[in-house]
């Protein structure tokens, strides 16, 4: 599944289309989606009223439901699977978090010892400790170690 604008620059998780164009965009009987819904595989957005709506994302969702369902797999195995793709996605994106936060880090540490270097009081100051270094949340910190050589 996408990120970003979906057709026509909408937004993918608008929740646009009735379930009969749903069905029709999906290829799905409106049964089949009522039943994915109460199995939990999808979850429409409702109207005040309480009629369902689908956004674009959740027309894609149901279209990889549908063929993996086609292709032999069981409900199951298909909520396992967009469970573990969740987890994959999921990860993924936290792993771009900390390859940005240690990188981060990294221009940090390199500016301390660029100035270290540079400003002699700094490194009588304190000859033999690195900096601590803030992290993004306000009580949390950084301690970097360094053995004695």
């Amino acid at each position: 599944m996408t990120r970003g604008r979906g057709p026509y620059g909408a937004d993918p998780d608008a929740a646009v289309f009735v379930i009969s164009v749903a069905a029709e965009l999906s290829g799905l009987h409106p049964q089949t989606l009522r039943t994915y819904e109460r199995l939990g595989l999808i979850s429409p957005g409702r109207t005040g009223g309480g009629g369902r709506r689908y956004s674009q994302r959740d027309i894609e969702l149901l279209r990889v439901i549908s063929e993996l369902t086609s292709a032999g797999i069981g409900i199951e195995g298909v909520r396992r699977i967009l469970d573990l793709e969740n987890r994959v996605t999921a990860l993924a994106q936290r792993n771009e978090e900390l390859q940005a936060e240690l990188e981060a880090t990294r221009d940090a540490l390199r500016q301390a010892l660029a100035q270290r270097r540079t400003d002699p009081r700094a490194a009588a100051a304190a000859p033999n400790r690195l900096p601590v270094l803030r992290g993004p949340d306000p009580g949390s910190s950084l301690v970097v170690w360094r053995r004695q050589r």
